[in-house]
């Protein structure tokens, strides 16, 4: 190991701990300091309620959960909900001669229901991507000749970024994970198989969630719209009860 990747590691590992040490502090001065124990509790927080009869399905990489969200955004009757850390308007989520690109998949469905984008608002140096331009030219490029709403959330801290990835439509359907809409830093469109053939892979998983658990995701999204936004969305609709999982959204 060279000199520079010795002195960029030591960078990195003193900036962790002040990072982790900031966010140490965050959560004991909010009473959540619960969720630093070693107590053997796992992920489950006091916090959040849990969920029974909720229905699950893990949707491994691109290739599973892309089309699976695009059939549910094009199936929506009352809303579309997307937050993430950056979306392409030309990006197609679809593969094939009549795929879509995402710009024309939610302004044909804003046509029929209110759709609504949460993205991050970029870094506020262009140190890395997406800039601050590109997020804004983005947002510009969704509501162009369209019906859908876009906000850009610039509220972060220095080195942080907003890094959720949630599709909600209809409080009946949410979709968590880490899938965004974009080419941006890899091929969204990987398999399991990571043929060599194409760009580098994206290696990653989304969870499809329907019953009482997408009330949770779907309020999560309506807080932060209502912040960002300033626009008061109506409180989700429970759904019953439509499997047999039991959930919780920390």
């Amino acid at each position: 190991m060279g000199l520079l990747d010795r002195i960029d590691n030591r960078l990195g590992d003193g900036l962790e701990r002040i990072l982790c040490s900031h966010h140490a502090r965050r959560l004991r001065k909010l009473g959540w300091d619960d969720i630093l124990s070693e107590a053997g509790t796992g992920w489950f927080s006091p916090h959040a309620p849990v969920r029974a009869g909720c229905r699950l399905k893990m949707l491994i990489d691109g290739e599973e959960a892309l089309p699976e969200m695009v059939e549910a955004i094009k199936g929506a009757r009352s809303y579309v909900h997307l937050a993430g850390w950056h979306s392409s308007p030309d990006f197609r989520p679809t593969r094939g001669d009549s795929a879509q690109t995402l710009r024309e998949l939610l302004a044909e469905a804003a046509e029929r229901v209110p759709v609504r984008v949460l993205l991050w608002a970029g870094p506020p140096l262009p140190a890395f991507e997406p800039t601050r331009k590109r997020a804004r030219a983005a947002c510009t490029e969704f509501m162009r000749d369209s019906n859908v709403r876009c906000v850009l959330d610039s509220r972060e801290r220095t080195l942080h970024c907003h890094h959720e990835k949630l599709v909600i439509v209809d409080d009946e359907i949410a979709f968590v994970g880490g899938m965004d809409f974009t080419a941006m830093e890899g091929d969204r469109h990987d398999s399991p198989k990571h043929p060599a053939d194409r760009p580098i892979g994206w290696h990653d998983a989304v969870m499809r969630t329907e019953g009482p658990i997408v009330a949770d995701v779907a309020s999560h999204f309506r807080n932060r719209w209502a912040e960002v936004a300033g626009e008061e969305l109506p409180r989700p609709h429970m759904p019953g009860h439509v499997g047999t999982s039991t959930v919780q959204f920390v």
